[in-house]
């Protein structure tokens, strides 16, 4: 199954979802080993490799962060191809002065906020929910 395209539906139908923990983004030299089933998310960029772990996973290896984010899945199925969600969600959190980096995987969208704004970033979102 390939998701659903139809902002409409991936809007009413979102259901926002803040998972348990504390979550930084490392950047990770090759002299340093983890296990990577510890990771949330790895991304390979020219200046090197950026590992989003659990806050004490990063701690106990070390590691350099400076952001500590909430996680938050949007548990409707979208597909990799629908337009507008994230347009829709980064405004909405935008507009109530809240940073948020988004990752999209195959079957969920995965928005990372500062942990001093998650309840209010859970606000907006359940609030876009509704009004759709």
């Amino acid at each position: 199954m390939n998701g659903e395209t139809n902002l409409a539906i991936l809007l009413n139908q979102m259901t926002p979802e803040l998972n348990e923990g504390e979550y930084v983004f490392c950047q990770v030299s090759n002299s340093i080993s983890f296990d990577t089933a510890d990771a949330i998310c790895q991304f390979r960029e020219k200046e090197g490799l950026t590992a989003i772990l659990p806050r004490q996973v990063a701690d106990k290896l070390q590691l350099k962060y400076s952001f500590i984010a909430s996680w938050i899945t949007l548990t409707v199925h979208s597909s990799l191809e629908a337009v507008g969600l994230t347009a829709a969600f980064s405004n909405a959190l935008a507009e109530a002065g809240i940073s948020c980096n988004v990752i999209a995987a195959f079957y969920h969208d995965h928005i990372f906020v500062s942990t001093k704004d998650s309840q209010k970033a859970m606000q907006v979102l359940k609030a876009l929910t509704e009004k759709h």
